[in-house]
């Protein structure tokens, strides 16, 4: 075995992910995917092989390197895009097609849903590729249970006058050839069911949440409880790790941008997904930490997560404290798997930041290499190490990382200020018990302030209506205390 080779299996690690063997000339001949890269990559030097076209690979290496993913399923699309891009020599199966199956929502005035091999330019909408055919069917159960669309392949048109077919009577459809549903309540399920495959349950389900109270304000309570019961469902479904993100081709530029950073932070793996953190209060008060995650080079927003400061009173400042716990609440979840890892992360601030983000780190004992971004002068600082990187402005990595940190400043100050807002906008009157939010708002239409209704005799507040003497000392006493 080569010495650079050997030098390069010890540092391999037992995890999933993506190997790439070049040959002399620095060509990729070569890519696969595995479970434990360690123990897979290590099986093509321990003997020779019967096959004469596996030995003749072997011969060619020169260099591996890797890339590694959270999960064996991530491993699988990331090796197909690799071989669909660079086409190696020794790659067969994934040159010609794609193995893995797409959901395709069909450019029609009323969609349907299917599920194919092979993408076309055909106007239809594919989400994929799912790589684990269980996922796939579980969404697809719940789709046809909670979000059916209709199976049919006849033209619509919709007939108040037609019969609907037995599809519907079995809740599998929505009625649409028989005009029971109109083009924009089709269109908002199909909507839906986009979110549902693209692993966007959270907004999906934010969504059906304004419905259901929606519907139970009107007193639809039937048609509240299949909200209710839709949310539960989509719930219990475990969420995808497969983000958007890996849906798109690798670029060549991307491509090299990420090699460029694995060099210059002497990283062990390529940082196919990198995390930034940022805080933002004012004063003390409202005090949030935020992380963005970007793969492959782009956003994904789907992984972003705030977090309310809870370790700080309220008007205290602390940026320090507040970047261990955003970084260790955050990382609590990586441990737990329920979010994927990262393999870089990256603190705006200085050493100060990042010595707090590394304490939180190493208390989790999570090995992951971290990063600060200062402003100004943009300098990188490194754990253990006194002197910040300073690269030039229109140096690739650094451009990323400004990226990266104008993101994550983004999105904390839109967060923080959507808080402030709406504590502003709580009146003294949302506290009284017995009081609602409706009632709140009639009481501040009619006489403009809290202030103002405190200063009102008993007698002028019972005048309105659903107010009697004991609300209405109950109101007044309440606001007078405050």
């Amino acid at each position: 075995m080569k010495e650079k080779i050997s030098a390069i299996l010890k540092t391999l690690p037992e995890r999933p992910g993506v190997y790439l063997m070049r040959d002399s000339e620095g060509k990729i001949i070569y890519v696969g995917k595995a479970k434990k890269l360690k123990r897979r990559v290590s099986s093509y030097f321990r003997h020779s092989h019967a096959i004469a076209r596996l030995n003749k690979l072997v011969s060619l290496i020169e260099d591996i390197s890797i890339i590694r993913t959270e999960t064996e399923a991530e491993a699988l699309i990331v090796e197909a895009k690799l071989i669909r891009k660079y086409q190696p020599f020794f790659n067969i199966d994934l040159k010609m097609s794609d193995r893995y199956p797409y959901v395709k929502i069909t450019n029609e005035d009323f969609p349907r849903l299917e599920i194919t091999r092979h993408k076309s330019n055909d106007g239809a909408l594919y989400i994929g590729p799912f790589v684990d055919a269980g996922s796939i069917r579980n969404l697809m159960r719940l789709t046809e249970r909670y979000f059916p669309l209709r199976v049919c392949k006849s033209r619509i048109n919709p007939d108040s006058n037609k019969r609907p077919c037995v599809e519907y009577s079995l809740g599998r459809s929505m009625g649409a050839c028989a005009g029971l549903c109109s083009r924009s309540e089709y269109r908002e399920r199909v909507s839906d069911i986009i979110l549902l495959f693209e692993g966007k349950q959270a907004e999906l389900v934010e969504r059906l949440h304004a419905r259901m109270n929606e519907s139970a304000q009107k007193l639809e309570f039937e048609k509240a409880a299949r909200y209710r019961d839709t949310i539960r469902a989509i719930w219990k479904l475990s969420r995808q790790k497969i983000s958007s993100a890996l849906q798109e081709d690798l670029d060549n530029e991307t491509w090299q941008v990420l090699n460029h950073i694995q060099e210059l932070l002497n990283l062990k793996i390529l940082p196919w997904r990198i995390d930034a953190f940022d805080i933002s209060h004012t004063s003390g008060h409202d005090t949030y930490g935020c992380c963005v995650v970007f793969e492959q080079g782009r956003p994904s927003p789907n992984l972003y997560r705030r977090f309310k400061i809870k370790s700080l009173q309220d008007g205290e400042i602390n940026d320090f404290a507040s970047i261990y716990e955003t970084v260790k609440r955050r990382y609590k979840h990586v441990i737990d798997n329920s979010e994927p890892a990262p393999q870089l992360a990256l603190i705006d601030g200085g050493p100060e930041q990042l010595k707090f983000a590394m304490t939180a780190i190493n208390e989790l004992g999570l090995n992951l290499p971290l990063i600060a971004l200062a402003k100004r002068e943009e300098l990188i600082f490194l754990p253990d190490n006194p002197e910040p990187l300073r690269l030039s402005r229109d140096d690739s990595a650094l451009q990323l990382f400004q990226r990266l940190r104008d993101e994550v400043h983004r999105f904390v100050i839109t967060t923080h200020k959507n808080a402030r807002g709406k504590r502003f906008r709580h009146s003294r009157l949302d506290d009284i018990p017995g009081i609602g939010r409706k009632k709140a708002s009639e009481l501040l239409v009619k006489f403009g302030s809290a202030k103002k209704i405190s200063e009102l005799q008993p007698q002028e507040l019972e005048k309105v209506s659903g107010i009697g003497p004991i609300l209405a000392r109950k109101i007044l006493d309440s606001l007078r205390e405050q």
